[in-house]
């Protein structure tokens, strides 16, 4: 179990997260230009997602998983 205030496991899960994204991406042949401008987020949000180094909000998560055609639920379990 991990402390409180240890923030380890927060910036593992985003690298899973952002893996997830480029993954159901990629699968769908779909472009990083085309899932941020149909997202309604900038490329450089995009790529820090990707890359784990964003903490998206609930709102662009829902927008990518709308784009992606995925449950919201596949990309965060």
């Amino acid at each position: 179990m991990h402390a409180p205030d240890d923030d380890t496991w927060l910036y593992e899960h985003s690298h899973v997260l952002g893996e997830r994204i480029r993954t159901e991406r990629r699968r769908r042949q779909i472009t990083q230009e085309h899932l941020h401008l149909s997202a309604g987020i900038s490329r450089d949000v995009l790529q820090r997602i990707e890359s784990g180094r964003h903490n998206p909000t609930y709102f662009t998560l829902l927008r990518i998983a709308r784009v992606l055609n995925v449950p919201l639920a596949d990309l965060v379990k």
